[in-house]
């Protein structure tokens, strides 16, 4: 089936007061308004949070890396620009005859740097298309006046590095240093530091059906692209051009990042847990461990598939193969509201113990570890590794399960082992009763693979 391609992320067709952004398909303003409001709940009184957003990052010399936003604030603000701070209120107060209990400080409208890097929302963008009743310029933040000693706390986390940029009187440096001119005034007033990410994780872990859906996006075009890959996949090939193919299917899906770098680990790379340098010539006798994952509208899918080369696995690969998928099964059975978040990790991990002593890899369960060496699941949304609280599982809450067994080169056990890395990754939403594999339309089993593999492209 032809599919039309969505439009890149939140661009402006025109800085009119008629603009609208050219998608369909982002989060609402009144989902941030409403994340906004719950935070606001959790806040203690006479509190104020302060956020901001990333810093742009140098890549080299003048050139500087694409700008992804710091998830909490593109959570609460949909904001997708740098130099900005965001200040939220318990209680609402009085600013320029504005009664509201939230500001936003943005970078300036600048035609000449509009020429080079593209048009900014400024201060009225801002108003009219995210909803915010107080916007103002960063340079504004400049002795604005927030009466901070009427206040008994401020939550906030400084960024790290916070940048300099050439001709900008209000970058995020800039921000930092007037915002903390105005802490200063009042000696008096609690900084916290540690409560906001405790906060945001909360908020965070559950997911709302806005971002479900972002996220179903995000795991469906990479599906797309690890098919193509699959049938694609042949001895000859190098580790980045399987990885390019996944990548293609995700940029032409409408992706604008891949989630995390995509590890593509033939022969004894497979055995390295996140290997990203991807420049090895693929042979037949062996498997590649192929973990990707494409960034839509800021949510991330994960997904992992370990396939042979020549389109068949061995029967020492079968049997490793299905002991993962053995254990990835047990671990997405675990994934239901009232559980631990380990009790996936903890039933897939028993699972490979009982597994590996049958194959004669190990003598003694708590041998285990020294082939599955990492936990089983993490969060996912806005981050790979989502923020959570790791309590109870809730409804609504996206993670992992991924077993693996990693036997590098000279492991003491049969050599027959040597160099088999695997590992098997879905992404499952927790519901109250049977948990959803939102990743279910690629095939896991070996049938299905190697039927896949099969197929004409």
């Amino acid at each position: 089936m032809k599919r039309s391609l969505p439009v890149f992320f939140f661009v402006l067709l025109s800085l009119s007061a008629g603009a609208q952004w050219d998608d369909t398909d982002r989060l609402s303003n009144d989902f941030h308004r409403a994340r906004r409001e719950a935070l606001r709940t959790l806040m203690p009184e006479k509190s104020a949070a302060v956020f901001f957003s990333n810093p742009v990052r140098n890549r080299n010399n003048d050139v500087d890396f694409q700008f992804s936003q710091n998830p909490d604030f593109y959570y609460l603000s949909g904001y997708t620009e740098p130099n900005a701070v965001i200040i939220l209120f318990k209680e609402a107060r009085v600013f320029d005859g504005i009664q509201t209990n939230e500001l936003i400080f943005v970078q300036d409208r600048n035609p000449k740097q509009e020429i080079w890097n593209g048009k900014r929302l400024g201060v009225e963008g801002t108003r009219q298309m995210l909803g915010f009743p107080a916007v103002y310029r960063g340079i504004d933040l400049k002795g604005f006046g927030i009466n901070w000693s009427a206040l008994k706390e401020v939550l906030i986390v400084l960024p790290d590095q916070p940048n300099r940029e050439r001709d900008n009187p209000a970058d995020l440096s800039d921000l930092v240093d007037f915002l903390k001119e105005g802490l200063s005034a009042s000696p008096d007033l609690y900084q916290n530091h540690t409560a906001l990410p405790k906060l945001m994780a909360r908020l965070r872990e559950k997911k709302e059906p806005g971002e479900l859906k972002l996220l179903q996006k995000a795991m469906d075009i990479t599906i797309d692209g690890f098919k193509d890959m699959i049938r694609q996949l042949s001895p000859g090939m190098t580790e980045y051009q399987a990885q390019a193919i996944v990548e293609y299917h995700a940029k032409k899906g409408g992706s604008e990042y891949m989630g995390y770098p995509s590890i593509c680990g033939g022969g004894l790379n497979a055995c390295v847990l996140h290997y990203t340098f991807n420049r090895k010539k693929l042979k037949g006798e062996e498997l590649i461990l192929v973990d990707m994952g494409a960034e839509y509208h800021g949510y991330t899918a994960d997904i992992t598939r370990t396939l042979p080369v020549d389109g068949k696995y061995s029967e020492e690969e079968k049997a490793i193969y299905n002991l993962v998928l053995a254990a990835q099964d047990s671990g997405i059975s675990k994934c239901k509201a009232g559980n631990a978040f380990r009790a996936s990790h903890e039933a897939a991990y028993e699972v490979i113990a009982e597994g590996l002593l049958k194959l004669g890899l190990i003598n003694s369960a708590s041998e285990a570890g020294r082939y599955f060496m990492h936990g089983t699941s993490h969060f996912l949304g806005l981050d790979v590794h989502d923020a959570g609280t790791y309590g109870p599982l809730q409804a609504g809450v996206v993670m992992t399960v991924e077993p693996g067994i990693y036997i590098p080169e000279g492991s003491p056990c049969d050599r027959k082992w040597w160099g088999i890395g695997i590992r098997i990754e879905d992404d499952i939403l927790v519901t109250d009763a049977v948990p959803v594999n939102m990743t279910a339309a690629l095939p896991r089993t070996i049938a299905e693979l190697e039927k896949l593999m099969a197929e004409d492209f």
